[in-house]
């Protein structure tokens, strides 16, 4: 596949890796289901395991036929696991038909406990009689570990740097100590921010891709986040958003967002049913427990037409509008009304837009740091969203790449007005024809 911002090559090339490309999804579907990156359970309304797939087995260390038929759901869970199910987990479940984002521990085969994220939903039958219960297990051990991590880090460098100021003639060590430290703390800053936004965008037929992150502070974890994966058949997933706070709990609420909306959207893609079940799981795991967090994010979907045309269709929960730069040069919003701040309340509505990208068109998604820049010579005036719209004017009509390189050189020119995390996503479709400016087209 192509690599994001490369030109694809010959056409019977590209055939070639459309047919792969398609076999691979025709192919995948069970392998989706028994790999994917969190468990999948199914059990009778007894409780009574009907199946489970390969990385929850993997988790627990255990066989299928151990588990299939001859044990029940609770059979997995330990001592505490067992009394919060019956005290409040089942109780809940046989209330509302499901539910999201709840702790639970479970025993795995060496007597060892797994730290996990649970969330359960009953199927029933067009009679409305409950058949089964399909339940999604999350591995919460990484982000435990992360957090601890993170604040021993934080710990050591504090404690070095009291030293420091108690005695003049230890300075020098305490500082060098410090600065060690403080290099450990950025280095497992940095590995766990990564593993919070994909490493690269996948290559998708049709589709140019491009994107850029920037941190508001080394020292800090950030709270955007963004991603590009398929759904099935030609359809495509992406979502960009932005979490309250920073540091841990940002990065840990970062982590149950993206992981969400992954799962959710195998489940229903459609934009505003994914960012229910969102916000279902953020209000039950973080505000119901009188802790309020949340986030703001687009969720849109793609698909690409006979024609070479791709249909957007987008939702937002309290996040910006995008922006789509269209070929013959006209610039717009794409808006979004009516979306809330996802995971305060308990129900929060939302609404679709949908557009056509036609070849030379561009869509563009971006986080609230790049509105917000703070600008002028007293830096007391914010970037905002009409000079957006004036700046990606200029640059129309041009490709994601293109779009994405120009919009870098202007974070980068607001120096320390650009106080905010900043992410930035770009979705074009190919142009049928070069531009007559090179320098707004990518040869």
């Amino acid at each position: 596949m192509c690599k994001v911002g490369e030109e694809p090559g010959s056409s019977d090339d590209q055939a070639t890796t459309d047919a792969a490309f398609t076999a691979l999804l025709e192919d995948s579907a069970e392998d989706l289901y028994e790999q994917a990156p969190c468990g999948y359970l199914s059990t009778l309304m007894d409780g009574t395991i009907a199946r489970a797939n390969a990385t929850l087995l993997g988790w627990l260390g255990l066989k299928r036929a151990d588990m299939v038929g001859r044990m029940r759901f609770t059979d997995l869970l330990t001592v505490g696991g067992k009394l919060y199910h019956e005290t409040h987990f089942a109780p809940l479940l046989r209330m509302q038909g499901e539910v999201h984002g709840i702790a639970l521990e479970m025993r795995t085969a060496g007597r060892g406990r797994l730290p996990t994220l649970v969330s359960s939903v009953v199927k029933r039958g067009s009679d409305g009689e409950a058949l089964l219960i399909r339940t999604t297990v999350f591995d919460a051990s990484d982000r435990r570990a992360y957090e601890a991590e993170l604040l021993r880090r934080r710990q050591e460098a504090e404690q070095a740097r009291a030293e420091a100021e108690r005695a003049h003639a230890q300075a020098q060590a305490a500082l060098r100590q410090a600065e060690a430290d403080r290099q450990r703390l950025t280095e497992a800053l940095s590995a766990l921010q990564k593993s919070l936004v994909p490493s690269s965008l996948p290559a998708v037929p049709g589709i140019q891709t491009a994107v850029y992150y920037h941190t508001a502070s080394p020292d800090r974890l950030g709270g955007d986040f963004y991603d590009l994966f398929p759904v099935s058949g030609n359809r495509w997933a992406f979502f960009l958003g932005d979490v309250c706070g920073k540091g841990p709990q940002a990065a840990s609420l970062t982590s149950l967002t993206r992981y969400t909306l992954r799962a959710a959207a195998l489940h229903d893609p459609e934009p505003t049913t994914a960012l229910r079940t969102l916000n279902a799981v953020l209000h039950e795991h973080y505000t119901a427990a009188g802790d309020p967090r949340y986030c703001t994010v687009v969720f849109g979907l793609l698909e690409e037409t006979e024609d070479g045309r791709v249909t957007v269709e987008v939702a937002s929960g309290g996040h910006p509008p995008s922006l789509i730069l269209r070929a013959n040069g006209r610039c717009e919003f794409l808006s979004t009304p009516g979306g809330l701040l996802v995971g305060i309340l308990p129900e929060a509505s939302s609404t679709t837009a949908t557009t056509i990208l036609a070849p030379g068109d561009t869509l563009l998604l971006y986080t609230d740091g790049l509105t917000e820049a703070r600008t002028g010579p007293t830096r007391e005036s914010l970037f905002g969203d009409e000079a957006l719209l004036d700046f990606a004017t200029d640059q129309a009509p041009t490709t994601p790449h293109d779009l994405i390189e120009a919009l870098t050189v202007l974070l980068q020119g607001f120096g320390d007005g650009l106080d905010d995390d900043t992410a930035l996503l770009a979705l074009g479709v190919k142009a049928t024809h070069p531009t007559t400016d090179p320098t707004t087209n990518t040869a």
